[in-house]
Protein backbone atom coordinates (compact mmCIF):
# COMPACT_ATOMS: atom_id res chain seq x y z
CA UNK A 1 0.00 0.00 0.00
CA UNK A 2 1.38 3.39 -1.09
CA UNK A 3 0.46 6.99 -0.37
CA UNK A 4 1.35 9.92 -2.59
CA UNK A 5 1.52 13.26 -0.79
CA UNK A 6 1.50 16.24 -3.16
CA UNK A 7 1.62 19.90 -2.15
CA UNK A 8 -1.09 22.06 -3.71
CA UNK A 9 0.18 24.92 -5.92
CA UNK A 10 3.47 24.55 -4.08
CA UNK A 11 5.39 27.62 -5.29
CA UNK A 12 2.39 29.88 -4.72
CA UNK A 13 1.79 28.28 -1.31
CA UNK A 14 5.39 29.01 -0.29
CA UNK A 15 5.00 32.65 -1.27
CA UNK A 16 1.79 32.91 0.77
CA UNK A 17 3.36 31.31 3.82
CA UNK A 18 4.80 34.57 5.13
CA UNK A 19 2.18 36.76 3.43
CA UNK A 20 -1.14 35.86 5.07
CA UNK A 21 -2.70 38.89 3.37
CA UNK A 22 -2.48 36.90 0.10
CA UNK A 23 -4.73 34.06 1.25
CA UNK A 24 -7.56 33.77 -1.26
CA UNK A 25 -5.80 36.12 -3.69
CA UNK A 26 -4.60 35.03 -7.15
CA UNK A 27 -0.82 34.47 -7.14
CA UNK A 28 1.58 33.47 -9.94
CA UNK A 29 5.29 32.61 -9.93
CA UNK A 30 7.54 33.37 -12.89
CA UNK A 31 10.38 31.43 -14.48
CA UNK A 32 14.04 32.45 -14.67
CA UNK A 33 14.40 36.01 -15.97
CA UNK A 34 10.69 36.54 -15.31
CA UNK A 35 9.94 35.17 -18.77
CA UNK A 36 6.83 33.04 -18.32
CA UNK A 37 4.45 31.73 -15.67
CA UNK A 38 5.59 28.44 -14.12
CA UNK A 39 3.08 28.14 -11.27
CA UNK A 40 -0.15 29.68 -10.10
CA UNK A 41 -2.61 29.44 -7.24
CA UNK A 42 -6.04 27.90 -7.75
CA UNK A 43 -7.53 31.41 -7.88
CA UNK A 44 -5.14 32.44 -10.66
CA UNK A 45 -5.88 29.31 -12.68
CA UNK A 46 -9.61 29.97 -12.37
CA UNK A 47 -9.04 33.36 -14.03
CA UNK A 48 -7.46 31.71 -17.08
CA UNK A 49 -3.78 31.73 -16.14
CA UNK A 50 -1.99 28.73 -17.65
CA UNK A 51 1.39 27.22 -16.82
CA UNK A 52 3.94 28.14 -19.48
CA UNK A 53 2.10 31.30 -20.54
CA UNK A 54 4.58 34.07 -21.48
CA UNK A 55 4.33 37.06 -19.17
CA UNK A 56 3.75 39.52 -22.01
CA UNK A 57 0.64 37.58 -23.03
CA UNK A 58 -0.70 37.64 -19.47
CA UNK A 59 -0.06 41.31 -18.66
CA UNK A 60 -3.65 42.41 -19.32
CA UNK A 61 -5.00 39.48 -17.29
CA UNK A 62 -2.62 40.26 -14.41
CA UNK A 63 -3.54 43.95 -14.38
CA UNK A 64 -7.30 43.41 -14.75
CA UNK A 65 -7.58 40.93 -11.88
CA UNK A 66 -4.76 42.36 -9.72
CA UNK A 67 -2.87 39.07 -9.74
CA UNK A 68 0.13 39.13 -7.41
CA UNK A 69 3.36 38.25 -9.24
CA UNK A 70 6.54 36.72 -7.77
CA UNK A 71 9.90 35.83 -9.28
CA UNK A 72 11.14 32.29 -8.59
CA UNK A 73 12.64 32.01 -5.10
CA UNK A 74 14.22 28.55 -5.20
CA UNK A 75 16.03 28.96 -1.88
CA UNK A 76 12.66 29.41 -0.16
CA UNK A 77 10.95 26.58 -2.06
CA UNK A 78 13.79 24.15 -1.36
CA UNK A 79 13.77 24.92 2.35
CA UNK A 80 10.00 24.53 2.69
CA UNK A 81 10.21 21.27 0.72
CA UNK A 82 12.75 19.89 3.20
CA UNK A 83 10.41 20.80 6.06
CA UNK A 84 7.51 18.96 4.40
CA UNK A 85 9.62 15.83 3.87
CA UNK A 86 10.98 15.94 7.43
CA UNK A 87 7.40 16.15 8.73
CA UNK A 88 6.38 13.10 6.70
CA UNK A 89 9.28 11.15 8.20
CA UNK A 90 7.76 11.68 11.66
CA UNK A 91 4.64 9.76 10.57
CA UNK A 92 5.87 6.79 8.52
CA UNK A 93 9.09 4.73 8.49
CA UNK A 94 9.89 5.04 4.76
CA UNK A 95 9.56 8.09 2.51
CA UNK A 96 10.60 8.40 -1.14
CA UNK A 97 11.12 12.04 -2.09
CA UNK A 98 9.84 12.01 -5.67
CA UNK A 99 10.12 15.74 -6.45
CA UNK A 100 10.31 19.08 -4.67
CA UNK A 101 6.60 18.88 -3.80
CA UNK A 102 5.78 15.14 -3.93
CA UNK A 103 6.65 12.08 -1.86
CA UNK A 104 5.59 8.43 -1.80
CA UNK A 105 5.02 6.76 1.58
CA UNK A 106 5.20 3.05 2.41
CA UNK A 107 2.00 2.01 4.23
CA UNK A 108 2.38 -1.74 3.80
CA UNK A 109 2.31 -2.42 7.56
CA UNK A 110 -0.97 -0.58 8.13
CA UNK A 111 -4.45 -2.05 8.29
CA UNK A 112 -7.14 -0.81 5.92
CA UNK A 113 -9.04 0.95 8.70
CA UNK A 114 -5.95 3.01 9.55
CA UNK A 115 -5.38 4.44 6.05
CA UNK A 116 -7.94 7.27 5.94
CA UNK A 117 -7.13 8.51 9.49
CA UNK A 118 -3.43 8.56 8.55
CA UNK A 119 -4.14 10.55 5.38
CA UNK A 120 -6.09 13.09 7.40
CA UNK A 121 -3.29 13.24 9.99
CA UNK A 122 -0.73 13.88 7.24
CA UNK A 123 -2.72 16.85 5.94
CA UNK A 124 -3.30 18.26 9.40
CA UNK A 125 0.29 17.92 10.58
CA UNK A 126 1.85 19.48 7.49
CA UNK A 127 -0.67 22.33 7.64
CA UNK A 128 0.13 22.86 11.34
CA UNK A 129 3.91 22.35 11.30
CA UNK A 130 4.80 23.78 7.88
CA UNK A 131 1.80 25.72 6.66
CA UNK A 132 1.32 24.47 3.09
CA UNK A 133 -1.77 22.52 1.94
CA UNK A 134 -1.36 18.97 0.63
CA UNK A 135 -3.55 16.25 -0.85
CA UNK A 136 -3.10 12.54 -0.17
CA UNK A 137 -3.89 9.59 -2.44
CA UNK A 138 -3.60 6.01 -1.15
CA UNK A 139 -3.71 2.84 -3.26
CA UNK A 140 -2.08 -0.59 -3.67
CA UNK A 141 0.29 0.66 -6.41
CA UNK A 142 2.20 3.85 -7.19
CA UNK A 143 0.29 4.52 -10.42
CA UNK A 144 -3.05 4.16 -8.64
CA UNK A 145 -1.80 6.36 -5.79
CA UNK A 146 -1.02 9.04 -8.37
CA UNK A 147 -4.57 8.80 -9.73
CA UNK A 148 -6.01 8.87 -6.21
CA UNK A 149 -4.04 12.03 -5.47
CA UNK A 150 -5.29 13.63 -8.68
CA UNK A 151 -8.86 12.85 -7.63
CA UNK A 152 -8.22 14.29 -4.16
CA UNK A 153 -7.18 17.57 -5.79
CA UNK A 154 -9.91 17.67 -8.41
CA UNK A 155 -12.97 16.79 -6.30
CA UNK A 156 -13.44 19.05 -3.23
CA UNK A 157 -15.93 16.61 -1.70
CA UNK A 158 -13.05 14.21 -0.97
CA UNK A 159 -11.61 16.61 1.61
CA UNK A 160 -8.18 16.27 0.04
CA UNK A 161 -7.85 12.52 0.67
CA UNK A 162 -8.74 9.52 -1.50
CA UNK A 163 -8.19 5.87 -0.53
CA UNK A 164 -8.53 3.44 -3.45
CA UNK A 165 -8.91 0.10 -1.70
CA UNK A 166 -12.49 -0.53 -2.92
CA UNK A 167 -12.35 -2.14 -6.42
CA UNK A 168 -15.67 -0.57 -7.45
CA UNK A 169 -14.52 2.93 -6.51
CA UNK A 170 -11.23 2.33 -8.30
CA UNK A 171 -13.06 1.31 -11.48
CA UNK A 172 -15.26 4.43 -11.39
CA UNK A 173 -12.20 6.67 -11.09
CA UNK A 174 -10.39 4.86 -13.93
CA UNK A 175 -13.44 5.31 -16.15
CA UNK A 176 -13.45 9.08 -15.47
CA UNK A 177 -9.72 9.53 -16.13
CA UNK A 178 -8.45 10.16 -19.69
CA UNK A 179 -5.55 7.87 -20.58
CA UNK A 180 -3.35 10.96 -21.04
CA UNK A 181 -3.67 11.64 -17.28
CA UNK A 182 -2.13 8.30 -16.30
CA UNK A 183 1.32 8.67 -14.75
CA UNK A 184 3.92 7.70 -17.35
CA UNK A 185 1.70 8.25 -20.41
CA UNK A 186 3.11 11.11 -22.46
CA UNK A 187 1.72 12.84 -25.51
CA UNK A 188 3.16 10.39 -28.05
CA UNK A 189 2.10 7.32 -26.09
CA UNK A 190 -1.42 8.63 -25.48
CA UNK A 191 -1.78 9.20 -29.23
CA UNK A 192 -0.72 5.62 -29.92
CA UNK A 193 -3.10 4.24 -27.28
CA UNK A 194 -6.02 6.33 -28.53
CA UNK A 195 -5.38 4.99 -32.04
CA UNK A 196 -6.05 1.53 -30.57
CA UNK A 197 -9.31 2.73 -29.01
CA UNK A 198 -7.81 3.09 -25.52
CA UNK A 199 -9.16 6.45 -24.36
CA UNK A 200 -9.53 6.10 -20.59
CA UNK A 201 -7.46 4.66 -17.77
CA UNK A 202 -10.06 1.89 -17.47
CA UNK A 203 -9.57 0.99 -21.14
CA UNK A 204 -5.83 0.69 -20.50
CA UNK A 205 -6.38 -1.43 -17.38
CA UNK A 206 -8.57 -3.83 -19.39
CA UNK A 207 -6.14 -4.01 -22.33
CA UNK A 208 -4.14 -7.18 -22.92
CA UNK A 209 -0.80 -6.60 -21.18
CA UNK A 210 1.05 -8.84 -23.65
CA UNK A 211 -0.26 -6.84 -26.60
CA UNK A 212 0.73 -3.57 -24.90
CA UNK A 213 4.23 -4.92 -24.36
CA UNK A 214 4.56 -6.01 -27.98
CA UNK A 215 3.20 -2.73 -29.38
CA UNK A 216 5.06 -0.43 -26.98
CA UNK A 217 7.43 -1.74 -24.29
CA UNK A 218 7.70 -3.51 -20.96
CA UNK A 219 7.35 -0.13 -19.21
CA UNK A 220 3.83 0.29 -20.57
CA UNK A 221 3.02 -3.32 -19.64
CA UNK A 222 3.87 -2.43 -16.05
CA UNK A 223 1.41 0.46 -16.24
CA UNK A 224 -1.36 -1.97 -17.15
CA UNK A 225 -0.46 -4.24 -14.24
CA UNK A 226 -0.23 -1.31 -11.82
CA UNK A 227 -3.67 -0.05 -12.89
CA UNK A 228 -5.02 -3.50 -12.00
CA UNK A 229 -3.57 -3.30 -8.50
CA UNK A 230 -0.41 -5.36 -9.10
CA UNK A 231 2.60 -3.45 -7.73
CA UNK A 232 5.51 -3.34 -10.18
CA UNK A 233 7.21 -0.20 -8.87
CA UNK A 234 8.73 -0.39 -5.40
CA UNK A 235 9.52 2.45 -3.03
CA UNK A 236 12.91 3.98 -3.85
CA UNK A 237 14.22 5.43 -0.59
CA UNK A 238 17.85 5.47 -1.77
CA UNK A 239 18.22 7.83 -4.75
CA UNK A 240 20.51 6.68 -7.53
CA UNK A 241 23.98 8.25 -7.48
CA UNK A 242 24.12 11.51 -9.38
CA UNK A 243 25.58 11.32 -12.85
CA UNK A 244 26.16 15.05 -13.32
CA UNK A 245 25.80 18.45 -11.71
CA UNK A 246 24.66 21.34 -13.89
CA UNK A 247 24.52 25.01 -13.01
CA UNK A 248 23.41 27.30 -15.81
CA UNK A 249 21.44 30.50 -16.18
CA UNK A 250 20.04 32.74 -18.86
CA UNK A 251 21.43 36.24 -18.50
CA UNK A 252 19.20 39.17 -17.60
CA UNK A 253 20.70 41.06 -20.55
CA UNK A 254 22.82 39.84 -23.49
CA UNK A 255 26.54 39.86 -22.65
CA UNK A 256 29.02 41.01 -25.28
CA UNK A 257 32.26 41.34 -23.29
CA UNK A 258 34.55 38.66 -21.86
CA UNK A 259 34.92 39.94 -18.23
CA UNK A 260 31.20 39.57 -17.36
CA UNK A 261 31.25 36.07 -18.88
CA UNK A 262 34.24 35.18 -16.71
CA UNK A 263 32.38 36.41 -13.64
CA UNK A 264 29.28 34.42 -14.57
CA UNK A 265 31.20 31.19 -15.21
CA UNK A 266 33.12 31.64 -11.96
CA UNK A 267 29.84 31.96 -10.08
CA UNK A 268 28.25 28.97 -11.83
CA UNK A 269 31.27 26.76 -11.18
CA UNK A 270 31.34 27.89 -7.54
CA UNK A 271 27.68 26.96 -7.00
CA UNK A 272 28.02 23.66 -8.87
CA UNK A 273 30.93 22.64 -6.65
CA UNK A 274 28.94 23.53 -3.53
CA UNK A 275 26.23 21.11 -4.67
CA UNK A 276 28.86 18.48 -5.44
CA UNK A 277 30.41 18.65 -1.97
CA UNK A 278 27.02 18.41 -0.27
CA UNK A 279 26.89 14.85 -1.61
CA UNK A 280 30.56 14.12 -0.79
CA UNK A 281 31.42 13.68 -4.47
CA UNK A 282 34.44 14.50 -6.64
CA UNK A 283 34.38 15.43 -10.32
CA UNK A 284 36.69 14.15 -13.03
CA UNK A 285 35.45 16.29 -15.93
CA UNK A 286 34.22 19.86 -16.36
CA UNK A 287 32.23 21.14 -19.35
CA UNK A 288 31.48 24.76 -20.24
CA UNK A 289 28.86 25.82 -22.74
CA UNK A 290 27.76 29.15 -24.20
CA UNK A 291 24.63 30.07 -26.11
CA UNK A 292 24.01 33.25 -28.02
CA UNK A 293 20.96 35.39 -27.26
CA UNK A 294 17.87 34.57 -29.38
CA UNK A 295 17.93 37.89 -31.20
CA UNK A 296 19.89 39.49 -33.98
CA UNK A 297 21.11 37.88 -37.15
CA UNK A 298 20.35 34.17 -37.71
CA UNK A 299 24.05 33.32 -38.05
CA UNK A 300 24.58 34.55 -34.48
CA UNK A 301 22.43 31.80 -32.99
CA UNK A 302 24.63 28.91 -31.94
CA UNK A 303 25.52 26.82 -28.88
CA UNK A 304 29.14 25.92 -28.24
CA UNK A 305 30.66 23.44 -25.76
CA UNK A 306 34.11 22.38 -24.56
CA UNK A 307 35.17 19.80 -21.95
CA UNK A 308 38.35 18.94 -20.08
CA UNK A 309 39.34 16.03 -17.86
CA UNK A 310 40.53 16.64 -14.31
CA UNK A 311 43.24 14.37 -12.98
CA UNK A 312 42.96 13.50 -10.23
CA UNK A 313 39.24 14.04 -9.63
CA UNK A 314 38.68 16.99 -7.33
CA UNK A 315 36.24 18.67 -4.94
CA UNK A 316 38.26 21.90 -4.91
CA UNK A 317 36.33 24.84 -6.35
CA UNK A 318 39.55 26.67 -7.28
CA UNK A 319 40.66 23.87 -9.59
CA UNK A 320 37.30 23.71 -11.38
CA UNK A 321 36.98 27.49 -11.74
CA UNK A 322 40.51 27.69 -13.18
CA UNK A 323 39.71 24.99 -15.75
CA UNK A 324 36.29 26.47 -16.58
CA UNK A 325 37.82 29.87 -17.32
CA UNK A 326 40.48 28.25 -19.51
CA UNK A 327 37.71 26.58 -21.53
CA UNK A 328 35.80 29.87 -21.73
CA UNK A 329 38.86 31.59 -23.20
CA UNK A 330 38.78 29.05 -26.05
CA UNK A 331 35.02 29.32 -26.58
CA UNK A 332 34.52 33.07 -26.49
CA UNK A 333 34.28 34.91 -29.78
CA UNK A 334 34.07 38.71 -29.97
CA UNK A 335 31.10 40.30 -31.70
CA UNK A 336 28.43 37.92 -30.40
CA UNK A 337 25.61 38.56 -27.92
CA UNK A 338 25.61 35.74 -25.38
CA UNK A 339 22.35 34.94 -23.61
CA UNK A 340 23.16 31.85 -21.56
CA UNK A 341 26.12 29.95 -20.11
CA UNK A 342 26.61 26.95 -17.88
CA UNK A 343 29.01 24.59 -16.14
CA UNK A 344 28.48 20.81 -16.16
CA UNK A 345 30.37 18.45 -13.83
CA UNK A 346 30.52 14.80 -14.85
CA UNK A 347 32.56 11.67 -14.11
CA UNK A 348 31.37 11.92 -10.51
CA UNK A 349 32.70 9.56 -7.87
CA UNK A 350 33.17 9.16 -4.13
CA UNK A 351 36.45 9.65 -2.30
CA UNK A 352 37.00 5.89 -2.07
CA UNK A 353 36.89 5.66 -5.90
CA UNK A 354 39.77 8.07 -6.43
CA UNK A 355 43.21 6.64 -7.01
CA UNK A 356 45.90 8.83 -5.45
CA UNK A 357 49.14 9.51 -7.26
CA UNK A 358 52.00 7.08 -6.75
CA UNK A 359 53.97 9.57 -4.64
CA UNK A 360 51.03 11.27 -2.91
CA UNK A 361 51.50 11.91 0.81
CA UNK A 362 49.34 13.18 3.64
CA UNK A 363 49.23 16.96 3.56
CA UNK A 364 49.49 17.20 -0.21
CA UNK A 365 47.79 20.29 -1.78
CA UNK A 366 44.60 18.26 -2.46
CA UNK A 367 44.21 17.51 1.25
CA UNK A 368 44.81 21.14 2.20
CA UNK A 369 42.40 22.24 -0.53
CA UNK A 370 39.68 19.95 0.82
CA UNK A 371 40.19 21.41 4.29
CA UNK A 372 39.88 24.92 2.85
CA UNK A 373 36.66 23.97 1.05
CA UNK A 374 35.24 22.60 4.31
CA UNK A 375 35.94 25.90 6.08
CA UNK A 376 34.45 27.90 3.21
CA UNK A 377 31.26 25.78 3.12
CA UNK A 378 30.89 26.06 6.90
CA UNK A 379 31.04 29.86 6.73
CA UNK A 380 28.62 30.05 3.79
CA UNK A 381 26.08 27.77 5.49
CA UNK A 382 26.27 29.53 8.85
CA UNK A 383 24.10 32.47 7.81
CA UNK A 384 26.68 34.82 9.33
CA UNK A 385 28.51 35.71 6.12
CA UNK A 386 29.61 34.64 2.66
CA UNK A 387 32.97 33.76 1.11
CA UNK A 388 33.51 33.44 -2.62
CA UNK A 389 36.30 33.58 -5.19
CA UNK A 390 37.24 37.04 -6.39
CA UNK A 391 36.74 35.94 -9.99
CA UNK A 392 32.98 36.23 -9.48
CA UNK A 393 33.35 39.97 -9.01
CA UNK A 394 32.55 42.16 -6.04
CA UNK A 395 29.01 43.09 -7.08
CA UNK A 396 25.99 41.27 -5.66
CA UNK A 397 23.84 39.14 -7.92
CA UNK A 398 21.15 41.81 -8.11
CA UNK A 399 23.60 44.37 -9.58
CA UNK A 400 25.58 42.10 -11.88
CA UNK A 401 25.07 42.69 -15.59
CA UNK A 402 24.82 38.94 -16.19
CA UNK A 403 22.42 38.19 -13.31
CA UNK A 404 18.89 36.96 -13.94
CA UNK A 405 16.03 39.43 -13.97
CA UNK A 406 14.06 38.85 -10.77
CA UNK A 407 12.08 42.05 -10.35
CA UNK A 408 9.47 40.44 -8.09
CA UNK A 409 11.71 38.38 -5.80
CA UNK A 410 10.39 37.75 -2.30
CA UNK A 411 12.69 37.76 0.76
CA UNK A 412 14.64 34.63 1.79
CA UNK A 413 12.43 34.31 4.86
CA UNK A 414 14.01 31.09 6.14
CA UNK A 415 17.64 31.24 5.00
CA UNK A 416 18.92 34.81 5.47
CA UNK A 417 19.13 36.51 8.85
CA UNK A 418 18.21 39.96 7.55
CA UNK A 419 15.05 38.57 5.89
CA UNK A 420 13.63 36.86 8.98
CA UNK A 421 10.07 38.11 9.61
CA UNK A 422 9.72 40.50 12.54
CA UNK A 423 6.86 40.04 14.99
CA UNK A 424 5.44 43.24 16.47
Amino acid sequence: MFALVDCNSFYAACERLFRPDLQGQPVVVLSNNDGCIVAGSAEAKALGVKTGMPVHQARDLIARHKIVVFSSNYALYGDISQRVMATLETLVPQVEVYSIDEAFLDLSLMGEAELLPLAQQVRARIARWVGVPVCVGIAPTKVLAKLANHAAKRYPATGGTVVLTDPARRERLLALTPVSRVWGVGRRLSGGLEALGIETALDLARADSGMIRRRFSVVQERLVRELNGEPCLSLDTQPSPRQQVIHSRSFGEPVTALPPLRQALSDFAFRAMESLRKENLYTGRVTVYLRTAPMGKPQQLFPDTLSAALSPATADTRVVVHQALALLAQLWKPGYRYGKAGVILTDLRGRDQIQDGLFAQQGEPDDRGNALMTVMDTINQSGAGKVWLAGRGMQTDQRSAWAMRRAHLSPAYTSRWCDLPVAR
